[in-house]
């Protein structure tokens, strides 16, 4: 390895300042993928009256992108293991930019969701190799938690900056917008990436399992078509039953393959191995939480309180601002002091109490009483829990390995999210008729959506707190000795 990824600064070549802009680098590459996730969701409705979309076939903008994206992370970790992780980071942002242009220039309803699926094709490359270009690049325990705080900061508020950058780009420009912004951001990446990023040294024992790459890939793709179409399809329908009985039947397969296979796809020992299962399962707990919040409160805002798409995003600035200033200036010192185990468990119980703040709304409730305190003890929550769960994974890892637990990382993120907005709005409509069924008269709709995103929020909670006794539990890693961090 070379002083630069080994965190020793070279003073001819200013190697230190190049390692934290090409943090910088990465971080955008993270958030733009994570960032699309959200943006096309405020803009449909617009979207959907340009290219002929029909009520029935909308969604498919926002599912094909969750389907492509969540079903191929864990090829595309052995991919950017195989071709390098600069190279694989590099080759997805030109995917994901050209495909943004064809989403942009889309006219019908097959060029829209085709793009949107090859969006999340190329995705599935970045996300992978961001994780494992820092924890290959810094080292140095006490200047990776301060990488990662960054990192995390950056790309757990995709989501939200999503919603802001979406609604403003609808409300003031057009929604065509929302997709050639990506051409900027890319532009950005491959400028710098081509600057400052280093290539770590590929491993040349590294094959691609094909078998494995084609049961775990189809088994995500009908998992994640089973739990996010199952809220609106029906538990019961035929379609869903079958397609999370094929996930259970592929994965399981998967499973097997990979036990036999000398050079699997995903090595058992990532997901047995105690702490970074841990932190997989914590960071799917978050995810399940987070995005589960996200709709339930973009409805809350725009339907129940009157927000315009845009104002919605600003609201949500107290997340995002409260997460990434709690990740870059707490977190990250904490890690050097505290067992990643106690900050897990306890980013968990904040988030859990901000969901419990949000069972108390009303439909009469304001942003500062109401939402406002909730948002901030999630953003506490969030930022006191990533940073951990990145290290604690990465840490965990043999070099070899460090791709694929990457892609683990962030396909967690990814399930964990898809499971919480299709349980999470199950339970809240269900609610909200059974509430109309014994409620009629004036502003009995908006009462039942708020009694519907309360009790949801109430059973997200229940599941934050279940995960912070497991990761608790799980994980036993120590935090690292600042005296020998300082001696590195």
């Amino acid at each position: 390895m070379t002083d630069t990824l080994a965190g020793t600064p070279d003073a001819k070549t200013g190697a230190r300042d190049t390692r934290w802009w090409g943090l910088v680098i990465i971080s955008l590459a993270q958030l733009m993928v994570w960032l699309d996730a959200t943006i096309v969701a405020v803009a449909l409705p617009s979207a959907q009256e340009a290219v002929g979309l029909t009520d029935a076939s909308r969604q498919w903008t926002v599912t094909a992108y969750a389907l492509t994206f969540g079903g191929l992370l864990l090829l595309g970790g052995r991919v950017g293991d195989v071709l390098g992780l600069k190279r694989s980071l590099m080759i997805g942002v030109i995917g994901f930019s050209l495909a943004s242009a064809v989403g942009g220039a889309a006219t019908t309803p097959e060029m829209l969701v085709g793009a949107r699926a090859a969006q999340g094709v190329f995705a599935a490359l970045i996300a992978p190799s961001t994780l494992s270009l820092i924890s290959s690049t810094f080292t140095v325990p006490a200047e990776r938690a301060k990488a990662f705080g960054i990192f995390t900061a950056i790309s757990m508020s995709g989501g939200a900056t999503g919603l802001i950058l979406g609604g403003a780009l609808t409300d003031y420009l057009d929604w065509r917008w929302c997709f050639y912004i990506n051409i900027f951001f890319a532009a950005a990446i491959l400028i710098g990436g081509y600057l400052a990023l280093v290539n770590p040294e590929r491993n040349p024992d590294t094959k691609l399992d094909v078998p494995g790459a084609i049961l775990a890939t189809a088994g995500m793709l009908a998992l994640i078509y089973g739990l996010g179409e199952g809220g609106s399809e029906g538990w019961g329908s035929p379609v869903i039953l079958g397609a999370l009985g094929a996930a259970v039947v592929l994965l399981g397969a998967f499973v097997l393959v990979q036990h036999k296979s000398e050079r699997p796809l995903l090595p058992l020992r990532v997901l047995t191995n105690r702490n970074s299962g841990g932190a997989f399962l914590a960071m799917s707990i978050s995810a399940f939480c987070m995005l589960g919040m996200f709709l339930g409160m973009t409805y809350q805002l725009q339907s129940v309180m009157g927000y315009s798409p845009f104002k919605t995003g600003l609201a949500f600035l107290a997340y995002i601002v409260t997460a990434a200033v709690y990740s870059t200036k707490v977190a990250s010192k904490l890690l050097m002091h505290l067992r990643p185990k106690v900050m897990i468990a306890a980013g968990l119980v904040i988030s859990a109490a901000g969901l419990l703040v949000l069972t108390r709304l009303t439909p009469d409730s304001g942003y500062l009483t109401g939402v406002f305190p909730a948002l901030i003890l999630f953003g506490l929550g969030v930022g006191n829990l990533a940073v951990p769960v990145f290290q604690t994974a990465m840490a965990a890892a043999e070099p070899r390995d460090a791709g694929i637990v990457s892609a683990v990382v962030n396909t967690s993120q990814q399930v964990g999210g898809s499971i919480g907005a299709a349980l999470l709005n199950t339970v809240s409509t269900s609610a909200a008729a059974a509430y109309l069924a014994s409620h009629t008269g004036a502003g009995a709709e908006q009462a039942a959506a708020v009694h519907g995103l309360a009790l949801a929020c109430a059973v997200a909670a229940g599941v934050a707190l279940v995960g912070a006794v497991v990761a608790g539990t799980l994980i036993n890693v120590r935090p690292p000795r600042p005296e020998a961090a300082a001696r590195k």
